[in-house]
């Protein structure tokens, strides 16, 4: 097969051929059919990052794809079915503490990087093994725009934050790094979810004046100023009542002051989930203990989501509840994968998909 291999952090992906993946037990290989590029991605393949990639490697972040061999243990899975690739990988030998790795993209911890071992290789490339447990089946409609779905990618992660803190039907949620890729994902997730108001908290006013415009009065965006007192009296009002849950999806980039201004407008026993991208270090949050305590605050990390949160993704897409439609995907071929890394690095806003469809086979 042909794919897009990074042989050295700082060098152009290189297209060539590799041989095709074999499948044994617990694994299924896939005819990919459209892979997202993460706006970042040009960070990770350049070194900037410092994600834990053992090279060569074919990167890329899970897929939509076509089912083309399947493993001996599968019971629904069919030759030809359309399928959702989760590149969230957990180690099957401890069901309470997983090690968990991001195929062809990054790892956590020893463990992790010794699953990245195998399955070694991502996305960016005509055909893709995958564990069995990590394949989903997708309605045919998906057949008809894979590169407008292959955004799963993208939405899967801050639904996974949602879940963690248990967003209700009618409740107010603050979305920190609201004019973000991740952040404007997660505020669209939390309306079809039924939250009843989402506080929008950003620098960008044209991206809060398009989020006020697309989602309604139900959105209420929050021009920050960097005042740590002044911002957290701007959103706590905005939430006309109690802020019932905060998540965080901030870039690296962002002060840890920022991130703490907000988590501090939630409520008495409200709830502050922890999902940014910033999973290699960075500054304390330095929240206070006795705001903590005496308030009763649930704080949570969240690294990705768990493995039904593919399943719920895909409902809410399938049902018209997240609407993709007012998406803007703009598609590469496998050749043209580093104009697509370089595209993606100055198209990263709101509801803006890069995506890679490599030729049918």
């Amino acid at each position: 097969m042909r794919a897009a291999v990074l042989t050295q952090f700082g060098a152009p992906l290189v297209v060539r051929e590799v041989p095709d993946p074999e499948a044994g037990g617990g694994e299924v290989v896939v005819e990919v059919l459209a892979t997202c590029v993460a706006p970042y991605a040009a960070e990770v393949f350049s070194g900037e990052r410092n994600y834990p990639l053992a090279l060569p490697v074919v990167p890329g972040i899970g897929g939509v794809g076509r089912v083309v061999h399947v493993g001996p243990d599968a019971t629904r899975l069919r030759l030809g079915d359309l399928v959702w690739c989760d590149s969230t990988v957990r180690s099957r030998d401890d069901a309470l503490t997983p090690d968990i790795t991001l195929q062809g993209w990054s790892s956590r911890g020893e463990g992790g990087a010794r699953i990245a071992r195998y399955p070694h290789d991502g996305s960016f490339a005509e055909l893709m093994r995958v564990p069995t447990e990590n394949v989903f089946l997708l309605p045919a409609a998906a057949g008809d725009d894979p590169a407008r779905w292959a955004a799963l990618g993208v939405h899967v992660i801050p639904y996974g934050g949602l879940l963690a803190g248990g967003l209700a039907a009618g409740e107010t949620l603050l979305v920190s790094g609201a004019t973000g890729n991740l952040g404007s994902s997660a505020v669209a997730l939390a309306l079809a979810m039924g939250a009843g108001r989402v506080v929008a908290p950003g620098r960008n006013r044209a991206v809060l004046d398009l989020l006020a415009d697309r989602f309604g009065p139900r959105v209420r965006p929050v021009p920050l100023t960097g005042d740590e007192a002044g911002d957290r009296a701007a959103m706590s009002a905005a939430g006309d009542g109690p802020i019932d849950m905060v998540i965080d999806l901030l870039p690296p980039s962002a002060p840890s002051s920022a991130a703490r201004t907000a988590a501090m407008t939630v409520r008495e026993f409200g709830r502050v989930v922890l999902i940014g991208v910033d999973m290699l270090g960075g500054d304390d949050l330095a929240l206070p203990y006795p705001w903590i305590m005496r308030n009763s605050i649930t704080v949570r990390g969240q690294w990705m989501y768990p493995r039904t949160a593919n399943v719920g993704i895909i409902r809410l897409l399938a049902s018209g509840t997240l609407d993709l439609a007012p998406e803007r995907v703009l598609s590469f071929g496998l050749d043209a994968v580093n104009d697509a890394v370089t595209y993606a690095a100055s198209h990263g806003g709101p509801f803006d998909r890069t995506a890679l469809t490599p030729p049918a086979r």
